[in-house]
């Protein structure tokens, strides 16, 4: 289950054990601009017993790539092995508009950041010269007395899973060549090869065995209820909103994305609505099959029928956003969804 940044937390937080009595298996906490994730996570730990827990996602430009090792070997130890480091680059928006930082090489950072961290957490002395990234700085850099050193602490485990938010055709393929995990957003059951058929298959031929089967890991709005439209209407707020105003208008992933699905004519009426003010307008300019594509709706017999398309489109584990009002709802539509999904992690989704 996916925790919205805005709010949602205390709630989550407060019905944890209900929701692992239901059948949760995963919470993973974003961070944009809100409330650090790392400290939520920290909190859930300490709540929880099975439940797994990832971020979703930490910029990699906000912390250095030893600052998220260490982090995330943290998380995994107050919570006994149970923490997936959940990365991404983020958006210009938030990283020079909010952090100050520039945004550059946003998959060659990405890179060297996983191999910073699986080197932290192999406990080698950390020795990196990247394009990017150098460690121990030269004296050339700084003041020439810094050493190579080795995380003090001995993790819980000495790989965790690194899951990277992608959704640029460089970085999808990078991300199935390099990461244990992916984490896209508004994936298109139907339409997902349009988008990352060519950056998928690249990536897989490139994935080294030893990785293992990559986890794909979809943030999905989703409701055990008829698809009315009082329902979509929060999806088709969701997708405006990215669409239309995640980003500016020369740059903005999401409305890339909606493209390669094959809305270009409606991507940029609802970029346009949005950017004017009209966000209702926008709202409704987007395609009902869109809302539908990437959202699971609909009564039991209806989910089965979407989680198994999402199975065979290999997707395994499933972020759920609730989309029902009442927290007891929520708990309910969570434990009708584990139960339509296998007892054991493969095949099927988690």
């Amino acid at each position: 289950m996916i925790i919205d940044y805005a709010h949602g937390f205390d709630e989550t937080a407060e019905l944890l054990p209900d929701y692992e009595a239901a059948g949760l298996r995963l919470v993973a906490v974003p961070e944009a601009y809100s409330f650090d994730a790392v400290s939520q996570l920290g909190y859930l730990a300490a709540r929880s017993r099975t439940v797994e827990l990832a971020s979703a996602i930490l910029p990699v430009y906000s912390r250095t790539p030893a600052l998220l090792a260490m982090t995330a070997a943290g998380l995994d130890h107050v919570s006994g092995g149970r923490f997936t480091l959940g990365i991404g680059a983020s958006g210009p928006q938030v990283v020079e508009g909010f952090h100050g930082v520039p945004y550059d090489a946003p998959l060659g950072r990405t890179r060297e950041v996983i191999e910073i961290c699986r080197r932290v957490w192999r406990r080698e002395p950390l020795r990196h010269a990247g394009k990017h990234f150098r460690i121990p700085l030269a004296e050339t850099e700084g003041t020439g007395l810094g050493k190579p050193l080795k995380l003090i602490n001995h993790p819980v485990r000495g790989r965790i899973p690194i899951a990277v938010a992608a959704l640029g055709p460089g970085n999808v393929a990078m991300t199935v060549e390099i990461a244990d995990a992916w984490q896209p957003l508004f994936f298109h059951r139907e339409r997902y090869r349009a988008a990352w058929g060519e950056a998928l298959d690249i990536g897989y031929s490139r994935r080294d065995p030893a990785l293992g089967t990559l986890d794909i890991m979809l943030q999905v709005p989703f409701a055990v209820s008829e698809p009315a439209e009082e329902i979509l209407a929060s999806v088709r707020r969701q997708l405006a909103l990215y669409i239309g105003g995640m980003g500016a208008r020369r740059k903005n992933f999401y409305n890339e994305l909606a493209r390669r699905y094959g809305y270009a004519v409606e991507a940029k009426e609802i970029q346009e609505l949005y950017l004017a003010g009209r966000t209702q307008d926008a709202a409704r300019a987007v395609p009902d099959e869109l809302v539908r594509g990437v959202s699971l709706i609909g009564n039991p017999d209806q989910l089965r029928s979407q989680v198994a398309d999402l199975a065979a489109a290999g997707v395994t584990t499933l972020l759920l956003n609730p989309l029902a009002t009442e927290p007891a709802k929520r708990v309910d539509d969570v434990a009708i969804v584990a139960s339509l999904l296998p007892t054991n992690r493969s095949p099927g989704i988690r």
